[in-house]
């Protein structure tokens, strides 16, 4: 059987909309249903199938475990929503601002449980393999969005310390759907390492794609404002870059940029960009990236899967690193 990544985020798709998470209150399950078809890559659930591929030709067996995955991920946007008081989501009303905050935070405990339900459609032997790792990072994951939190009120966020809250908000999950796929494909624990180790890479990888996106990226094929977070005052790998490399007259529009409510969003936009672009932030941004895809590349070698295999997900890999969105 040939496997065809598009045919399976059909499948992935086909799945979702048939998902039965509920019907009263409705006020509970309409939101969830609601926020699942807004849409999106279906790149984690894709990830935990093409984990299960590499080791496994019976890779659509992971299909519906797979859904556990990107159900926890959308119950993570959701309360993420609340806290950042966001409006849209995928250019839609989020489910706080369209019904309300209570909603949507109940919404978001049922998917929770919703995602556990999902995962146990495994083989029965391998549930305690892959609960433990999906909760060590589900914990994970919750800490990055405390550290991004407290990023929003810090002074001193260093290189470091942003790619530390990137890797456990963003990268540990993209690992995490690797490992329970190469789980279900009864791959041995020194595979399950190193396919794990290869989705964290690609995770920092696909999150410093992502803030480059957001300030240099095609506004319609980005599907949403270039700019926001120069706008929120996002921490990003970036800006820190950029305050590093500054001259005295560059620090100083950056910091009055980040302070001076009076100044417009646009204006705040291209003075932070033009910054961005004296100082090659790109460009340095892109080494980033580019380091994170060959550690990727690297740890994946690393698995005894076949070559054939492992060069359909490398060329997935590439993909997400050159996506325009």
């Amino acid at each position: 059987m040939i496997f065809n990544p598009e045919h399976i985020l059909e499948q992935i798709n086909a799945q979702i909309s048939k998902a039965q998470f509920g019907t009263e209150p409705v006020e509970l399950y309409e939101p969830i249903r609601y926020f699942m078809q807004l849409g999106g890559k279906r790149l984690r659930p894709l990830l935990t199938v093409f984990g299960t591929y590499l080791f496994s030709d019976e890779y659509e067996k992971a299909i519906l475990p797979s859904l556990g995955i990107e159900i926890f991920h959308n119950f993570t946007l959701m309360h993420d929503d609340i806290m950042d008081k966001a409006p849209l989501r995928r250019n839609k009303q989020t489910v706080h601002e369209k019904w309300d905050q209570n909603i949507a935070i109940l919404a978001g405990d049922v998917m929770l449980v919703k995602a556990y339900e999902y995962l146990i459609k495994a083989e029965a032997s391998l549930i305690p393999e892959i609960l433990t790792p999906f909760n060590i990072c589900a914990a994970q994951v919750c800490e990055g969005q405390q550290l991004d939190v407290n990023f929003e009120t810090s002074d001193s966020v260093d290189e470091q310390k942003y790619l530390e809250m990137i890797r456990l908000k963003t990268a540990v999950l993209l690992g995490l759907a690797l490992e329970v796929g190469a789980i279900i494909g009864d791959a041995s624990p020194t595979d399950r390492k190193w396919i794990k180790e290869a989705g964290i890479n690609m995770g920092m990888a696909f999150q410093l794609q992502d803030d480059l996106l957001d300030v240099f990226g095609n506004q319609k094929k980005f599907g949403k404002k270039v700019g926001g977070d120069i706008i929120a005052n996002k921490k990003t790998f970036l800006l820190i870059k950029a305050l590093v490399k500054a001259n005295k007259q560059q620090s100083q529009l950056l910091n009055k940029c980040l302070s001076d409510v009076s100044i417009n969003d646009d204006e705040k936009v291209a003075t932070v960009t033009r910054i961005y672009q004296e100082l090659d932030i790109k460009a340095l941004t892109e080494l980033k990236i580019e380091f994170y895809i060959q550690e990727a590349l690297e740890s994946l070698s690393k698995t005894s899967s076949p070559l054939y295999k492992k060069n359909t997900l490398k060329k997935y890999f590439f993909k997400l690193a050159q996506r325009e969105n």
